[in-house]
């Protein structure tokens, strides 16, 4: 079984709750279920998420969006993924940040794709608008194997630990609209939330179809929106390198 994991908690530091805070007329995480439900190469679409008593309420959401929700341990995502693969006899899933609001399906699909032709463990999608990596069930569980850490926020470094004993593979023929140009699309800060809801507020209003597609278009049409958010992108980065060096000093 193929399937979309979501991973989410309503624990976030530089903007509580940013999983139910209303973009336009929507909570954030309700828009990325309701683009990734359009995938045609996924059989399920799991929520991961914790055992707090907070991040209830992401369940009853993902009962309400009528997906399955998984959840596991708070800060070790790793296991919390394997658990939700045990539970749904996952074969092979792509993880989906729950601040990646416009996270395309069709991102989600090529990495299927990929996969259907060239089974690996890790396929590493780094570095585009959202980061994407597709992983099999016996890469979840090598690499929960041998692991030494629980603080899993950044996964890709326990996969680049044990790529001598796991199919590892880059995702390839990555069609030129997921390439990473000077838009900021991930939610972190107030700045992103107001971000998401110029664009999202242009699309209800105007009833548009909101393919990703066309919110690169908006965007090259209205720069002044880019620029709302655009400059958190260092604070983001700098908070990206500091965790990956934490998490090599205490091993990986």
């Amino acid at each position: 079984m193929n399937c979309i994991f979501i991973s989410v908690r309503m624990d976030s530091t530089r903007l509580p709750s940013k999983a139910i805070l209303k973009v336009y007329d929507t909570p954030s995480i309700e828009l990325l279920i309701d683009n990734l439900k359009k995938s045609k190469k996924a059989d399920n679409i799991i929520l991961c998420t914790t055992n707090e008593p907070n991040d209830d309420i992401l369940c009853q959401i993902a009962k309400r969006k009528n997906i399955h929700f998984f959840r596991g341990s708070t800060e070790d995502k790793l296991l919390r993924w394997k658990g939700a693969c045990e539970k749904f006899k996952v074969k092979f899933f792509v993880n989906v940040d729950g601040d990646d609001l416009f996270f395309d399906h069709g991102l989600a699909d090529l990495v299927f794709e990929q996969q259907s032709k060239e089974p690996v463990d890790f396929i590493d999608g780094r570095g585009l608008y959202n980061d994407v990596y597709g992983i099999s069930l016996s890469g979840i569980n090598k690499v929960c194997e041998n692991k030494k850490n629980s603080d899993t926020e950044f996964i890709k470094v326990y996969f680049d630990k044990i790529n001598h004993i796991i199919k590892t593979s880059k995702l390839k023929n990555i069609p030129a609209k997921y390439i990473k140009k000077n838009i900021r699309m991930t939610l972190d800060y107030d700045d992103d939330l107001q971000f998401f809801t110029e664009v999202v507020k242009h699309f209800k209003q105007k009833k548009e179809e909101m393919s990703f597609e066309n919110i690169l278009h908006f965007l090259n049409d209205n720069p002044s929106i880019v620029q709302i958010n655009w400059h958190r992108e260092e604070n983001w980065k700098n908070n990206q390198d500091k965790m990956i060096e934490k998490i090599t000093k205490t091993g990986v």
